[in-house]
């Protein structure tokens, strides 16, 4: 019994001192599942197993994935321990492109110094579009100025116009998602009152267009968030039962 309480522990993996995991994180307490946050930048180590955890998710932050940090360096090549164990492992902006990295991608800001930054169309591919019971949102909310390519051995799931990669999936249970299905409006609001001056770069959006975007297009968003969530967790549950025998 204590196995299968263990194994409904999630790893929430925050770059910021008062960030939080938004929307994903009320889900899965809704859903029963206690959050273990760690803050590897401010020092908190990463576990070395997931074997009591139902799976990890590593969110996003201001830094680039390329800077030489060495709290940054070893969260990138913890990314073997959820691949290495088959855990269920969902990578958000920052997240992703560590995700990408690890794999051996590149990760480089826009040519032209284009960003995102605000609501973007993307198009699911036919993988992405098979990917849960819900269709994929066709605009998302975006807070980025770097992007990468396709991983080798990695399955495209939504393509974007600036930025290709949107969504890919790596293997049964691996999952990068460039865009914040996380933002609650209020997250929004934080965002776009503290980084105002990203809102002048090559692309972005005015902050007035995040606030209505919020009302046009953030409740496809949070119906497909809710399911693929569900479906990740699917295959927690399923680990779950294994470990408990």
């Amino acid at each position: 019994m204590s196995q299968r309480i263990e194994s409904r522990r999630v790893a929430v993996i925050l770059h910021q001192e008062h960030s939080t995991p938004g929307r994903l994180g009320m889900f899965l307490r809704a859903q029963g599942f206690e959050l273990d946050v760690r803050r590897p930048r401010y020092g908190d180590p990463l576990p070395a197993s997931l074997s009591d955890h139902a799976g990890a998710i590593i969110f996003g932050g201001p830094m680039s994935v390329n800077d030489e940090d060495d709290w940054l360096r070893r969260e990138i090549d913890w990314i073997k321990v959820p691949l290495k164990e088959g855990k269920p492992l969902l990578g958000i902006c920052l997240g992703a492109q560590m995700l990408a990295r690890y794999l051996g991608r590149k990760v480089s800001p826009h040519p032209h110094g284009r960003v995102e930054v605000g609501y973007y169309p993307i198009a699911p591919t036919e993988a992405g579009r098979g990917l849960c019971g819900s269709p994929f949102p066709e605009r998302v909310y975006q807070w980025h100025g770097e992007g990468f390519d396709l991983p080798c051995g990695a399955t495209l799931l939504a393509r974007g116009e600036d930025f290709e990669a949107q969504a890919i999936r790596y293997g049964p249970s691996a999952y990068g998602f460039q865009f914040h299905p996380e933002v609650t409006y209020a997250m929004m609001c934080r965002w776009t009152v503290q980084g105002t001056e990203r809102m002048g770069q090559p692309g972005a959006q005015p902050r007035h267009l995040h606030l209505e975007g919020w009302y046009l297009h953030d409740a496809p968003i949070a119906r497909w968030t809710n399911a693929f969530l569900k479906q990740w967790l699917a295959r927690a549950e399923t680990e779950a039962r294994q470990q408990a025998g």
